[in-house]
């Protein structure tokens, strides 16, 4: 069955062609604490990431990131980010569910808590 959802789809870790494509060109690199794996080129001139499950970009943290993107050249698996005390550990992208912020009053709230803090409008 995986197999079969690799083959149809792009959005579960690894298409095929990616696959192929890895397996004759790709040096890998390291893997993060999502389980997402990191290749290179063997010239060095293409970087990329295997994810581990869904592909979500908001999953690649930003070590990983600014290596993927030649901001700099060795990656975290090698030189790790100094990390300041006031820094938040990374966090995906929770936009759209369930346990996403909403703030005071919104509609995915339910019903506001003082229901008279406004008047609707009525037309004339």
């Amino acid at each position: 069955m995986k197999a079969l959802l690799r083959a149809l789809t792009w959005w579960n870790s690894q298409t095929l062609n990616t696959q192929l494509f890895t397996w004759l060109k790709g040096v890998r690199v390291g893997q993060d604490e999502e389980g997402n794996i990191y290749y290179r080129s063997k010239d060095d001139s293409r970087r990329w990431v295997i994810y581990e499950g869904e592909a979500e970009a908001s999953r690649v943290g930003p070590d990983w990131h600014g290596w993927l993107h030649h901001t700099w050249d060795a990656p975290p698996s090698e030189k790790p980010l100094e990390r300041k005390k006031w820094e938040k550990p990374h966090a995906k992208n929770l936009t759209g569910s369930a346990i996403a912020y909403a703030p005071a009053g919104s509609l995915r709230k339910g019903t506001p808590k003082n229901p008279q803090d406004y008047e609707a409008w009525q037309p004339e």
